[in-house]
């Protein structure tokens, strides 16, 4: 009997981390790709891979009939969105399923219901769930926003409806501020989710963000697989994640556990997802918004509780349950850095290029999530992250020397990253003591560090020497080995 196939519509790490999720459980990987990613790793690695169009992505991994005709053209029955792009439209999702496919993720129902962040605070409320005081329906227009700021006060927080990821969201500290803000969540929340719908709610200050796992499965099952802290963000957008919270103690994790099943069951949910909180000093917590997808920060649960994720959505999907029979024991701590092309000694301005050499940590406690390899290309054209780093170790302080060790460890060539401005974090006393909140990175000041007198004269050379293989010509590419529209390779691993 053949593998059934799995087609993965998305790109990058994510769909690095699919496919070894296939090949653990005897399935056989479907990439696709645009032009930026015809040599990329995923593609690479999986069984077939199928050319979609150009690289914009609203011209190739947003377009839901592109994707739904490469699984019907190399007969993959299962589909994985991965996160980001079209992992939470709920439209894609019932379209795969009308095209006779099985969606590996929440039903469509599931993530229509939660997609909306004003239709999830109404279920929410009617599930018991505590919500920050807000807006349940979309603003019609500013001047509501700015009623609402006087019933309940100043500063607000302006979100797309339909937004995610940190996009489309925007502070207002006063009345004043209102209608250009409103006007510019608009125009974002327009351009990146095609949904110009923004609502507000009141601005926690210095809130920490708590997320928590859940897995559910159609025997209507639905389990609380810890927390996760996700409180560094820049610009809304995490950057380091750990598992547990040190701030959450065991009590405070149980209603918290509690809170995010009974968040789950509101929806019938199925699948992985996560239920977001803020966490504010005085103990209290407020559901934020839920993920119906895999997170990125999905490998700090992993390590900890000892659960594949990502392969109990696939055994999900293909009908069977789950297979933890309770919530696993909490083992030791994970801190995630995720590593971006970015150049942070230049306010992370953005830093594609081809990777010209490459060396990623390892040693115990450490695995990363890489989606290229030396002589690969960053495209400007996508999200800039590149890998993640995890360190587990017995306690906080453990993991946070192991992941030190780790980003020493790490040498990325041709490209800026972020690896330098994480070690500076890591030995930020603040950090280090877990004085920290969502906050916390709008005033802090990364400081590239200086060389050391002895290696001015070696940083310069190397410089010079980065720099001259930077204005070579690209290799030409090996006879054969650019995929064409839909190739076939002869799997490297066992397939069931």
């Amino acid at each position: 009997m053949s593998a059934p196939r799995l087609l993965i519509a998305n790109r990058g790490e994510i769909a690095v981390r699919i496919i070894r999720a296939c090949r653990d459980l005897g399935v056989s990987p479907v990439a696709v790709y645009s032009e930026a990613d015809r040599g990329s790793l995923h593609v690479r690695l999986a069984d077939h891979a199928v050319a979609i169009g150009p690289p914009p992505a609203r011209e190739s991994y947003l377009v839901p009939e592109k994707l739904i005709a490469a699984a019907r053209k190399t007969g993959a029955t299962l589909v994985h969105p991965g996160f980001g792009f079209l992992s939470e439209n709920a439209a894609f999702a019932q379209a795969v399923v009308d095209a006779g496919l099985t969606w590996v993720g929440p039903r469509p129902f599931s993530i229509s219901a939660m997609g909306s962040k004003t239709e999830s605070r109404q279920r929410m409320l009617a599930a018991g769930v505590p919500v920050v005081p807000g807006m349940t329906t979309p603003a019609a227009s500013a001047a509501e926003i700015a009623a609402f700021g006087r019933e309940n006060g100043f500063p607000l927080l302006l979100k797309a409806a339909a937004g995610g990821g940190g996009k489309g969201m925007r502070v207002v500290n006063a009345e004043s501020e209102v209608a250009e803000a409103f006007a510019r969540t608009q125009s974002e929340a327009k351009s990146y989710f095609a949904d110009d719908r923004v609502y507000a709610e009141l601005f926690v200050e210095h809130p920490r963000h708590i997320e928590v796992q859940i897995l559910g499965d159609a025997t209507g099952k639905v389990l609380a697989i810890g927390e996760r802290e996700c409180s560094l963000q820049r610009r809304h957008q995490k950057v380091m994640e750990e598992c547990p919270s040190a701030a959450v103690s065991p009590e405070l994790r149980a209603k918290m556990e509690a809170v995010a099943v009974a968040a789950g069951k509101a929806v019938d949910y199925v699948s992985a997802g996560t239920v977001e909180f803020l966490l504010a000093k005085d103990g209290r917590f407020f559901f934020l918004e839920m993920n119906t997808r895999i997170q990125v920060e999905h490998p700090v649960t992993e390590m900890v509780y000892g659960v594949d994720l990502v392969a109990e959505m696939i055994r999900i999907a293909l009908g069977q349950p789950m297979s933890l029979v309770e919530k696993p024991a909490l083992r030791g701590h994970a801190i995630e850095c995720r590593v971006y092309a970015e150049d942070p000694g230049r306010a992370f301005a953005p830093s594609p290029g081809r990777i010209t050499a490459l060396r990623w940590p390892g040693g115990p406690g450490i695995r990363v999530d890489a989606g290229l390899t030396a002589g690969d290309v960053v495209p400007l054209d996508y999200d800039p992250m590149v890998a993640k780093i995890t360190a587990w170790g017995v306690d906080r302080d453990e993991a946070r020397r192991r992941m030190l060790r780790a980003l020493a460890e790490t040498r990325i060539q041709g490209i800026q990253t972020s690896v330098p401005f994480f070690v500076s974090l890591l030995h930020d006393p603040r950090v280090e003591k877990n004085d920290i909140s969502t906050q916390f990175l709008d005033t802090y000041k990364y400081e590239p560090p200086a060389p050391e007198e002895g290696l001015r004269d070696l940083a310069l050379s190397a410089a010079v020497l980065e720099a001259l293989e930077q204005t070579k010509s690209v290799r030409p590419q090996t006879k054969g080995a650019v995929p064409a529209p839909w190739r076939t390779v002869r799997p490297t691993h066992g397939v069931r």
